[in-house]
């Protein structure tokens, strides 16, 4: 059986690309994650390139396909996938190379091995995962993105933290280990959802991710188009939690905690600049 199904012609025409990868699963926390690669392939150029076949990696008894008509009213049958794009960016910009779909529940070796596959095929110059987890947050602040990489130079130069966690991991996790043992560069960006409205769609989290992420690549995402969604947004979140008062002084506190420890960021252009002077320099090694 062949797992992976590429259009191998499809990746000789990307300019320096950059491999995304967002699930739906553990680190996807409000749907931001995957809304933010949604939101990337929406605003420029994309073409479905390939697929990760789903008979090997997926339990259907816990995501199970769908049944639906189409439009000649024919009943279809839809599999749950991970499909592949490519996105053409704007010129002198680094085009990229999308993976989305739902965290396969089964053979995450065998899973990241074809990620690798992947990324070799392309040429892809690093890969960058998207995640949202629940935190510590207020909803009336803007939105904490952790980034983090293995690689002490690509870490530095980015102003990224060392990974810290230990604990049970998803399939971003995984991926991540194995990519460090290929010595392919990996950046892990991570948009922090308040806890208190976890699971509705929360356009803030997407815009906090797509901005880091247009920061760090350099690469457009028109994230201030999300400005009118993520401000209405935070108005229903107000109006909820000014109708309980215990939730409302939690709030402040939580506002209070995060002023005091303030952390501020170099600007977007520097940050883009070193992961671009990062990777010429890998390519020459």
């Amino acid at each position: 059986m062949n797992e992976l199904i590429l259009n191998d012609d499809s990746l000789d025409s990307l300019t320096r690309p950059v491999l995304v990868v967002a699930f739906k699963g553990l680190f996807d926390a409000s749907g931001s994650a995957t809304s933010a690669l949604e939101w990337l392939m929406e605003k420029s150029e994309s073409e479905n390139i390939g697929e990760i076949d789903s008979e090997t990696f997926f339990d259907f008894t816990q995501e199970r396909p769908l049944i639906s008509f189409d439009e000649n009213g024919e009943r279809t049958l839809t599999w749950p996938k991970n499909k592949i794009l490519a996105i053409k960016t704007n010129e002198d910009e680094r085009d990229l190379l999308t993976i989305s779909g739902i965290e396969p529940h089964l053979r995450w070796r065998t899973f990241s091995k074809l990620l690798i596959e992947i990324v070799n095929k392309s040429n892809a110059e690093s890969v960058i995962t998207l995640g949202s987890m629940v935190g510590m947050t207020p909803h009336s602040r803007p939105l904490t993105v952790t980034g983090s990489s293995t690689n002490p130079e690509l870490a530095e130069r980015l102003h990224l933290e060392k990974p810290s966690y230990q604990g049970p991991t998803g399939i971003v996790g995984v991926l991540h280990d194995a990519l460090d043992r290929s010595k392919i560069p990996v950046v892990s960006l991570r948009v922090s959802v308040p806890h208190y409205v976890p699971d509705s769609p929360n356009p803030k989290a997407t815009r906090a991710l797509l901005r880091r992420f247009e920061q760090v690549t350099g690469v457009t995402t028109e994230y201030e188009e999300l400005d009118g969604p993520a401000a209405d947004w935070q108005k229903q979140v107000d109006a909820a939690v000014a109708s309980d008062d215990e939730i409302t002084a939690y709030v402040t506190r939580l506002e209070t905690a995060i002023e005091e420890g303030e952390n501020l960021l170099p600007s977007g252009d520097d940050l883009a600049a070193e992961f671009e002077a990062f990777l010429r320099e890998q390519g020459t090694e």
